[in-house]
C-alpha cells in the first residue's frame, strides 16, 4: 500500500499482509462477504459500545517496520491501543478516520513519487491479466457463477475482478 502525503509529493510505501489487503480491498470494492470479517466485526463493537476511532497515528519506524496506534473517543475520553499498522489502516478506511505520522517518518521512510509513476507501476501480480483474460471469455451467467463462488470461498481477489469484468460487460 502506498500512503500519499496531503498537499505534498511524498508517498509511504507499507507493506501489508494478504488478509488485511483483501480485507480493505473488500470494502472499497462495496463486496458483501457472507460472515463479517473481523475488521467489520471490531467496527461493529465499536458502535455498540459508543466509541468512534478519531485517528490513526503511525508513530514509529524501525528495521523496516511501522507501529501505530489506534486513537479512539468514547464519552469525551482519549484513550489509544497499539495496533499493527495493517490493522488499523482497515478500520480507518472503514471509518473514515484520518491517518497521520511524524515528520520523521515521512523523511525517513517517504518516496517522492510522480503520480503517472504510481499508476504505471507492477502489481507484482503476472498471473492476473491471463486470469482476467480466461475469466472474459466466459458468459455472464458462467461469471455470475463464479463470483458467488469466490465470494463463498472468500476469495474477493478474484470476486472483485470478476465483478469488473461483468462491469464492463454492461457499459
Amino acid at each position: 500500500m502506498v500512503m500519499a502525503e496531503e498537499n505534498g509529493a511524498r508517498r509511504v510505501p507499507i507493506i501489508i499482509g494478504t488478509p488485511e489487503a483483501q480485507s480493505i480491498a473488500i470494502f472499497l470494492e462495496g463486496l458483501q462477504p457472507p460472515r463479517p470479517l473481523t475488521h467489520d466485526l471490531f467496527v461493529t463493537f465499536m458502535e455498540m459500545l459508543h466509541a468512534s476511532l478519531k485517528e490513526i497515528f503511525i508513530y514509529k519506524f524501525e528495521e523496516g517496520v511501522f507501529y501505530a496506534k489506534l486513537v479512539f473517543s468514547k464519552d469525551n475520553e482519549e484513550f489509544k491501543i497499539d495496533s499493527r499498522t495493517s490493522d488499523a489502516i482497515a478500520l480507518a478506511v472503514r471509518t473514515n478516520a484520518p491517518i497521520y505520522t511524524t515528520e520523521n517518518i515521512m523523511q525517513e521512510a517517504g518516496i517522492i513519487m510522480e503520480d503517472d509513476e504510481f499508476e504505471d507501476s507492477d502489481t507484482g501480480y503476472e498471473d492476473d491479466t491471463q486470469q482476467e483474460r480466461t475469466l472474459e471469455n466466459l458468459s455472464e451467467e458462467e461469471l455470475k457463477t463464479c463470483l458467488e463462488d469466490a465470494i463463498a470461498n472468500e476469495d474477493y481477489e478474484k470476486a472483485s475482478q470478476i465483478r469488473d469484468i461483468l462491469n464492463k460487460g454492461k457499459s
